[in-house]
C-alpha cells in the first residue's frame, strides 16, 4: 500500500502557512481602507501613516510569508521497516 502523502508537493503545514499569509495580506488591505476625498471635501486621512506606511509593510510581510510557505519543503517522515 503506497503512502498518499508522498504524492503531494505541499503538506498540511504549507497550506496553514499559506492561509496565515493570505490573512495577513487581507489585514494589510483592510488597513488601507478609509474615507476618500471628493471634489468638494479634502480628506487628510488619505496621507495617514497607517495607510501610507503600515498597511503596505503588512501586505509585503504577508506576501513574503506566502512565498516562504510555497518554497518550504515538507519534512520527510522516517518509515518503519515493519510497515513495508
Amino acid at each position: 500500500m503506497s503512502d498518499n502523502k508522498q504524492k503531494f508537493a505541499f503538506d498540511k503545514t504549507n497550506f496553514i502557512l499559506l492561509a496565515i499569509g493570505m490573512a495577513v495580506v487581507i489585514l494589510g488591505f483592510l488597513l488601507m481602507t478609509g474615507p476618500a476625498s471628493s471634489i468638494t471635501h479634502f480628506e487628510p486621512d488619505i496621507f495617514s501613516v497607517r495607510r501610507i506606511k503600515v498597511a503596505p509593510a503588512v501586505c509585503l510581510f504577508g506576501f513574503l510569508f506566502m512565498i516562504y510557505a510555497v518554497v518550504r519543503h515538507p519534512k520527510k517522515t522516517k518509515k518503519n521497516n515493519l510497515d513495508e
